[in-house]
């Protein structure tokens, strides 16, 4: 009559299976997601990895495929820098070459530092009051990129045309 939710469902691997194709088709998933799903419905560890071998093999589960996703994803949606990006990934599971891969051909260098101009423009604008220096805004601006998963070097690059046609 009543469930309760402490128990687990088991589900048969077949069952599984079955759930675990919707799963990846609604969205792409790390190998580490559905390994941890199908450890939740009771599945043994070497049914996870053959069910996880053969959703690879169909298509319906591939790791540079989510990285790529993932990346243009982030990037594009919540303005993430590159190192950001390769931490997050690294904490799912997916491989460095998946993830430099991903980087490579979805960031190109023009556009992430043309994004990064944009958000830097608009941070920069939204730092106002009494006794605001240049200096404390390129520090303040510097701190929030660098938090966001940019790299010195190019947050430095952008901070100097920014402030020269602050100056100009």
């Amino acid at each position: 009559m009543f469930e309760n939710k402490k128990f687990k469902k088991h589900h048969t691997p077949e069952q599984a299976y079955v759930k675990i194709r919707h799963y990846c088709a609604f969205q792409e998933r790390t190998h580490l997601e559905v390994k941890t799903k199908l450890s939740g419905m009771g599945i043994s560890w070497t049914a996870i990895n053959e069910l996880v071998s053969k959703l690879i093999e169909e298509g319906f589960l591939n790791e540079e495929r989510f990285a790529s996703a993932f990346v243009g994803g982030k990037f594009r949606m919540k303005g993430w820098g590159k190192k950001k990006i390769e931490a997050e990934l690294r904490k799912k599971g997916v491989s460095s070459y998946s993830i430099q891969k991903a980087l490579r051909e979805e960031i190109d260098q023009e556009t992430y530092e043309q994004t990064l101009l944009k958000l830097m423009e608009k941070k920069w604008a939204s730092i106002k009051g009494q006794g605001v220096t240049s200096y404390v805004k390129q520090a303040k601006t510097r701190q929030y990129f660098l938090s966001r998963g940019y790299d010195n070097g190019v947050i430095s690059k952008v901070m100097k045309s920014i402030a020269e046609a602050e100056k100009n």
